[in-house]
C-alpha cells in the first residue's frame, strides 16, 4: 500500500513538472526551439516544455545532470534522451544493469530503468546551457520532492560541478547539515554524506562510468 502511494505521488509530480510556468525566459526559449527546430530534426514534434525525472520509484541510485539539451530532452520529452550525453549515460547504465537497453531515443522506445532514477537540476533547456540563479531556485522544490519520495536512494551521481553544487544546496534547504569543510567537486571523487548517501562526482565527458563502484 505504501509503495503504491509513493508511485502515485511520483506520477503526479511527473505530470505536474511539464505544466510549470515559473520561469518565463526558459518557457519562451523552449517554445522557440520547438518551433524553429534544426534541420536534422525537422520532422520531429518537439516536446518544448519542462521535463520530469525518469526511472524506478524504488531507486537506490539518483543521477543528476544540469538541464535538458535544447535538441535532446527538449525535443524528446525525456531527460538525457536524444543527445550525445544521453547516449553515453544510458549505455553506461545498461552496461552495469541499471537499464534494459543501451539506447534512449524517444519517450516510447521501451527504455526501463532498474534501481535508478535520472533527473536534472533545471527542468527546462536554458539558453546557452546557462540557467540563472533564480531559475535554479524556482526548480529546486521539484528536486526536494523527488528526493523525499525516492526514500531508498543511497548513491547520488552528480554529472558535473553545477549539478553537484545544486544537489548540496537542495539538501541544505531540506535541513541536512552540509559537512565542513564543504565538499568540492572532483571527477571520480566520492563523499559520504551525513544523511547516509554516497555522493559521486562524474563529468559527462567521461567515456566510461561504473556506478556500482562505491
Amino acid at each position: 500500500m505504501v509503495l503504491s502511494l509513493v508511485m502515485g505521488t511520483l506520477t503526479i509530480l511527473q505530470k505536474t513538472i511539464p505544466e510549470c510556468c515559473l520561469c518565463p525566459r526558459l518557457r519562451i526559449y523552449c517554445r522557440e526551439v520547438a518551433k524553429e527546430k534544426v534541420k536534422r530534426f525537422k520532422e520531429w514534434d518537439y516536446w518544448g516544455r519542462p521535463i520530469p525525472g525518469f526511472g524506478d520509484s524504488k531507486a537506490q541510485v539518483y543521477v543528476l545532470g544540469l538541464a535538458p539539451a535544447a535538441h535532446g530532452g527538449n525535443r524528446t520529452g525525456r531527460v538525457f534522451t536524444g543527445d550525445r550525453s544521453g547516449d553515453w549515460l544510458y549505455e553506461a547504465l545498461h552496461a552495469f544493469g541499471f537499464a534494459n537497453q543501451p539506447e534512449s531515443i524517444h519517450r516510447e522506445d521501451g527504455l526501463v530503468l532498474q534501481n535508478c532514477y535520472v533527473a536534472a537540476a533545471v527542468r527546462c533547456a536554458p539558453p546557452a546551457n546557462n540557467p540563472t540563479k533564480e531559475e535554479f531556485e524556482a526548480c529546486r522544490p521539484f528536486m526536494v520532492e523527488e528526493l523525499q519520495l525516492l526514500s531508498r536512494v543511497q548513491v547520488v551521481v552528480a554529472l558535473g560541478k553545477i549539478a553537484f553544487d545544486e544537489y548540496l544546496r537542495t539538501c541544505q534547504s531540506m535541513g541536512h547539515a552540509i559537512p565542513s569543510p564543504r565538499p568540492k567537486f572532483s571527477h571520480g571523487a566520492a563523499h559520504v554524506m551525513p544523511w547516509n548517501v554516497m555522493l559521486l562526482d562524474r563529468t559527462i565527458r567521461a567515456s566510461k562510468i561504473r556506478l556500482r563502484g562505491n
